[in-house]
């Protein structure tokens, strides 16, 4: 990502969750710093939605360097589910939709109340990280440690 014109940069993590437990799973994300994503002193902000839901689209200024996620799979929780515009109503899970910032607390992305075995269940988190146009960043290699987590209810 360029520091002096901004850009951005997305990858992608997959986890498939198996269980023969007969009440299914919650599966959770959180990041171990606040912010997520640094390189020493210089960071991302963590990104930050418009208002208390996940935002649609991944939008910041053109001052700003923010770092932010969004799930997608048959069982993400209701807050990140959309109807093609807004997160948190409707039941589709539209790819590259509804970001969120991450917390150094758990954070349900996906759950089911059912046994799911043998093939089990797959969610995918997009990361991505975005410079604005006005924004100088600074160049390095940034990392961010993330923790997921799941378990058997």
């Amino acid at each position: 990502i360029s520091g002096l014109i901004g850009g951005e940069s997305s990858a992608t993590s997959t986890w498939t969750v198996t269980t023969d437990n007969t009440a299914g799973y919650t599966l959770s994300i959180k990041a171990t710093t606040s912010p997520a994503l640094h390189n020493g002193t210089s960071f991302f902000a963590d990104y930050t939605p418009a208002t208390s839901n996940p935002d649609f689209d991944f939008a910041i200024s053109n001052t700003d360097s923010e770092f932010g996620y969004s799930p997608t799979g048959a069982d993400i929780v209701t807050r990140f589910k959309d109807n093609g515009t807004t997160c948190n109503t409707g039941s589709g899970s539209t790819i590259n939709a509804c970001w969120d910032k991450f917390t150094t607390s758990n954070v349900s992305i996906a759950s089911s109340n059912s046994a799911n075995s043998p093939s089990g269940t797959a969610t995918s988190v997009v990361y991505k990280a975005k410079v604005g146009s006005s924004k100088i960043q600074d160049a390095g290699l940034y990392s961010a440690s993330i923790v997921v987590t799941a378990v058997t209810l």
